[in-house]
């Protein structure tokens, strides 16, 4: 059970990543269809049955999130945006 806690909360933690990091962009790159769909996904995930869920299904979430991040760095690094949080959450 305490390992089912744990993936749901690496899966939220990437969803809601993605989310703040789009709520930055949106300012610049207006697309509330695609937050929308976001916010579903991560109420959804308190439905998923985690016992079903294995180390290598939240690994591949967890990667596609950090190649998303990756691919969204140069934009950030530019400073046209600013920080996604003011301060650092880890």
């Amino acid at each position: 059970m305490e390992l089912e806690k744990k993936y749901r909360l690496r899966v939220k933690s990437c969803i809601g990543t993605i989310i703040d990091v789009h709520k930055i962009l949106g300012d610049k790159y207006d697309n509330e269809d695609f937050l929308a769909q976001f916010e579903e996904l991560r109420q959804a995930v308190e439905c998923l049955d985690m016992s079903m869920v294995s180390e290598g299904d939240v690994l591949m979430v967890e990667r596609a999130t950090n190649a998303l991040l990756k691919e969204l760095r140069s934009i950030f690094k530019a400073g046209e945006l600013g920080p996604v949080y003011q301060v650092p959450k880890n």
